[in-house]
C-alpha cells in the first residue's frame, strides 16, 4: 500500500473512527473485554487505511451524464381492492 494514503486525505469520518477506536480500546483494556479489543482494532485499521464499510467508493452514485438523460416507459397496473 502506497505510504500516502496513511498521510494524506483525512477528513471528519476518518478522525471519528480514529478517535472510537482508540477510546474503545483504552476501555476494553481497562475493562478487559476481547469484544471491545476487537471492535477498537476494526476501527482503528479502518482510520489508518482509509477504508469503509463498503469499498473504496463502492456506494457512490454513478454520476455518468448519458446514464442520467435516459427514460424508460414505466407500465402501472392499476390494483383494485375485492
Amino acid at each position: 500500500m502506497n505510504t500516502s494514503t496513511f498521510v494524506t486525505n483525512w477528513h471528519l469520518m476518518r478522525f471519528i473512527r480514529l478517535g472510537l477506536g482508540l477510546y474503545i480500546g483504552f476501555q476494553a483494556f481497562q475493562t478487559q473485554s476481547i469484544l471491545s479489543g476487537l471492535l477498537a482494532v476494526f476501527l482503528v485499521y479502518q482510520a489508518i487505511t482509509n477504508t469503509g464499510c463498503c469499498a473504496a467508493n463502492s456506494c457512490s452514485v454513478p454520476t455518468n451524464k448519458s446514464s442520467l438523460d435516459t427514460v424508460e416507459d414505466v407500465e402501472f397496473e392499476e390494483v383494485t381492492g375485492k
